[in-house]
C-alpha cells in the first residue's frame, strides 16, 4: 500500500478548513461537498469507492459503496487531482465548530477506527472501510451501532471532531468515555458497553444508560462536544420545536421578530 504523501495547512480556530497542497499528478479524497475552494489546475471527479484499489471489478465497487450506505455516508467520494502545473491547493471545511485531526496512519500501525461520521478526507490510497463491533451490547447502546469506519494506508487521513479534542494514550489501562464522545482509537484498543453504575445513577445520573468502556494500549481520541448533543441543545430551545427563547430579555426581541418574519 503506497497512498501519495500530500502536505497540508489547518486555518482557523473552532470552524477549521484544511488546506492540501498537491503536486503534479497527486489526488486526495474526501467526502461528497466537504471541498470549500481550490486552484486552477486541479480537477474533481467523483467515484464509487475510495481508490485504493485500482484492479477492483464492479462487483468490488458495489460492495465498497454497500458499506458506505450501511455508515450512512454518501455513495460517492469526490477525488480532486492536480493536472496543472507546479504545486496547487484544494481545501475542505469541517462541517461544523471543532477541529481537524491529522493522522499519519503509518505512525499508528497503518489503521484507525473512528466514528461514522467523522472521516473528511485523506491521500489517495487511504482505504475507508467499515468494522462492525463484536459485542451485541456494543451495537445497541454504543451510539454509533455496530459500525464504525476504519481508516487503512500509510499515508495522512483527516477527521473532525466536536468541540475541543483530547487525546489519551492508554498503556494497559482503562478509560470510561461518554458514548457520544468517542471520536477514535488505534486497534490495541478493546472497545466495550458497560452499564453506567446501578439503576438509580443509569436513571437519574444524566450521564446516561451506558458508556463506553476502553482498555488496552494505544491511542484514543475524544471530542467535548458532539454533534448530536449541540443539536439536540439547539432543538430544545427553538421555539417553533416547543422550546423557549432565553437571553433577550426584552420585549423588543419579541418585536424585532415580528418584523423580520421569525416570529
Amino acid at each position: 500500500m503506497q497512498s501519495h504523501e500530500v502536505d497540508y495547512e489547518i486555518l482557523g480556530d473552532d470552524i477549521q478548513i484544511i488546506e492540501i497542497e498537491l503536486d503534479p499528478q497527486e489526488t486526495i479524497i474526501a467526502e461528497a461537498g466537504a471541498m470549500n475552494y481550490m486552484e486552477d489546475g486541479i480537477t474533481f471527479e467523483a467515484h464509487m469507492g475510495d481508490g485504493s484499489r485500482a484492479d477492483t471489478g464492479m462487483m468490488g465497487k458495489l460492495l465498497s459503496v454497500g458499506k458506505r450506505v450501511l455508515t450512512g455516508e454518501s455513495i460517492f467520494m469526490t477525488h480532486f487531482t492536480n493536472n496543472g502545473q507546479g504545486k496547487k491547493r484544494v481545501a475542505f471545511a469541517a462541517p461544523y465548530p471543532g477541529k481537524i485531526i491529522p493522522i499519519d496512519l503509518a505512525s499508528v500501525g497503518g489503521e484507525i477506527l473512528c466514528q461514522k461520521d467523522a472521516f473528511l478526507c485523506a491521500a489517495l490510497g487511504t482505504e475507508v472501510g467499515i468494522a462492525l463491533t463484536k459485542r451485541l451490547g456494543t451495537g445497541f447502546f454504543g451510539g454509533e451501532g455496530f459500525i464504525l469506519q476504519r481508516l487503512r494506508g500509510d499515508g495522512h487521513a483527516f477527521v473532525h471532531a466536536g468541540g475541543t479534542v483530547i487525546e489519551k494514550e492508554l498503556k494497559g489501562e482503562v478509560l470510561r468515555v461518554d458514548t457520544g464522545c468517542l471520536v477514535a482509537f488505534s486497534p490495541g484498543i478493546d472497545y466495550d458497553i458497560q452499564r453506567a453504575g446501578g439503576l438509580k445513577s443509569m436513571f437519574f445520573g444524566g450521564e446516561g444508560m451506558f458508556l463506553a468502556t476502553l482498555r488496552g494500549t494505544g491511542r484514543v481520541l475524544l471530542q467535548s462536544m458532539p454533534f448530536s448533543r449541540l443539536a439536540d441543545r439547539i432543538i430544545a430551545h427553538a421555539p417553533k420545536a416547543g422550546g423557549s427563547r432565553k437571553g433577550e430579555g426584552s420585549i423588543l426581541g419579541t418585536i424585532g421578530d415580528l418584523l423580520d418574519g421569525d416570529g
